[in-house]
């Protein structure tokens, strides 16, 4: 791509300016308080895509937040990428863990610090940025289209709906997606499959409100405690999730690729003091990256109950509660491993409670065969910035909408991500190397060039 490099350094100021813009409002999908966030942002997004150079955008109704499309066609015989990335961010809470304000990004130690400064506002805005550059000197090779939505952090529960709805619309050759990240910043990667998803709220109720802890105590069942007991039953002393029938359908990955997996480089004592913890913990023979990546896992995200405010009180509690998730692989099926949880937790529960599970949101894992024309497309475009062959890995995170797409729209991801392990996508204090962020504006137009030939 001619003179890409160029263009970056005359207008990185500008595409932070932008960026930054994005970042401002609090699109947190998962708060209801923030519903006329969404809109502003999609808006936002609309504005830019306009800019950027696309013919036609707009904001489009879904039966939950807003679904932002656009469309450059240059000539119906050319091929079509359909560009997705997710304009909604998760919580911020706990708040006084940030070292800066999480919805006023700065730039510090070479990084962009802030909420959704990598996931996905910054990896998105890098495609709309490398389309940017195409547009504008004359170098787009295939038509493009975008499809932004505010969901994915809470599941993507509307774009299934919308997808069906607007096939035609959608119609593409490939669906690009930077919302995944490279092993390192000197070795590249790309994702070639994902861990599907299953969640669940959980309700764990014993007496009818709460008691006198000095009264009652040994007499009547303590819901936390019963449901810490219940927690701590999912997983045997190999790290094997207990629930009958979890396994099933799970596809045991050949030891050839385990050995190509193995060759990606992995310093697990590095990735034990950047994590301050003296060992790594999972499922009995696996290693740290197989057990992020081939193998599903089970965890719980939150857990409450009783007096949590400061100072003592000497309450027993009426009802303790839990998130509880599992991460799938390939062939898993999220619809019955969710009944399969809930119809084991709650027979598993003692006639002293009263247990309730509730599905909250799940997707399907996602597997991209290396042999496909968008996938080698990827490759070339990553060795030609980086001066090296990526190494395809198994990410342990998920996506559930990509499935989705293959499922209703009959076409397949490419996962060309720039972020990093370190990010803390999440988390508190989420960020983004710069170098990262201009390195994918960079290496995206190749993808544009290959895939086009």
């Amino acid at each position: 791509m001619k003179d890409v490099k160029a263009y970056i350094e005359a207008n990185k100021d500008r595409f932070l300016e932008e960026l930054f813009e994005l970042i401002r409002i609090p699109s947190i999908s998962a708060e209801s308080e923030h519903k006329d966030d969404m809109v502003r942002c999609a808006n936002k997004w609309k504005e830019y895509l306009l800019a950027a150079g696309c013919d036609r955008a707009e904001v489009m109704p879904s039966a939950g937040n807003p679904v932002v499309y656009g469309e450059k066609i240059i000539d119906p015989a050319k091929p079509t990428v359909l560009v997705y990335g997710h304009y909604d961010v998760m919580p911020v809470a706990p708040l006084e863990l940030w070292r800066t304000q999480p919805f006023e990004p700065v730039v510090k130690d070479g990084r962009i610090w802030a909420r959704g400064a990598d996931d996905d506002k910054g990896q998105s805005f890098m495609q709309a940025k490398a389309f940017e550059f195409m547009v504008k000197t004359g170098q787009l090779p295939c038509n493009v289209k975008f499809m932004l939505e505010g969901e994915e952090e809470i599941g993507s529960g509307s774009l299934y709906g919308f997808c069906e709805e607007h096939k035609e619309m959608l119609k593409s050759d490939v669906i690009l997606v930077s919302d995944t990240s490279m092993i390192a910043p000197d070795v590249p990667s790309i994702t070639s499959g994902l861990r599907g998803l299953c969640y669940w709220d959980v309700e764990v109720t014993g007496a009818n409100h709460d008691l006198h802890s000095g009264i009652y105590g040994g007499a009547v069942a303590n819901p936390i405690i019963i449901l810490s007991k219940m927690i701590a039953g999912l997983h045997d002393e190999n790290g094997h999730i207990t629930i009958p029938g979890f396994y099933d359908d799970v596809l045991v990955i050949s030891d050839e690729e385990r050995a190509l997996m193995a060759q990606a480089p992995f310093d697990e004592e590095a990735y034990k003091r950047e994590l301050d913890i003296r060992t790594v913990h999972g499922e009995k023979g696996y290693t740290t990256k197989e057990r992020t990546g081939i193998r599903p896992c089970l965890d719980v995200c939150g857990i409450w109950g009783g007096h949590t405010g400061e100072g003592s009180k000497t309450v027993l509690p009426s009802k303790a509660y839990a998130k509880i998730s599992t991460r799938l692989v390939a062939n898993q099926d999220y619809n019955k491993i969710s009944k399969l949880f809930k119809d084991y937790f709650e027979a598993a529960a003692p006639e002293c409670v009263r247990v309730k599970v509730t599905p909250s949101h799940g997707g399907a894992a996602y597997v991209c065969p290396m042999d496909t024309k968008a996938y080698r497309a990827a490759e070339k475009a990553m060795t030609e910035t980086y001066g090296k062959r990526p190494i395809p890995t198994r990410s342990g995170g998920s996506i559930p909408i990509v499935a989705g797409f293959e499922r209703i729209l009959g076409v397949k991801s490419v996962l060309m991500g720039f972020g990093l392990g370190s990010d803390d996508i999440h988390a508190p204090n989420e960020n983004y190397p710069l170098e990262q962020f201009l390195k994918g504006i960079e290496t995206i137009p190749y993808f544009y060039k290959y895939f086009a030939e």
